[in-house]
């Protein structure tokens, strides 16, 4: 779990729109970022495979 200071924090309008970066909507980690879901790559593969994303299934070949 991030820090309550630095998620405050990334959700403020930066001084220069350059030094914005990404959290993940549910954990706040900074890294691992997935644009598409708004989520880091550990919570978007915790929701898929409960199937809480839509169109979204663990592959299998």
């Amino acid at each position: 779990m991030a820090k309550k200071s630095l998620i405050i924090k990334a959700n403020k309008t930066p001084k220069f729109s350059t030094r914005g970066y990404n959290r993940c909507k549910v954990c706040g980690r900074p890294r691992g970022y997935i644009r598409k879901f708004q989520l880091c790559r550990l919570c978007f593969r915790k929701f898929a495979s409960q199937g809480l994303i839509p169109g979204i299934t663990k592959s299998s070949w």
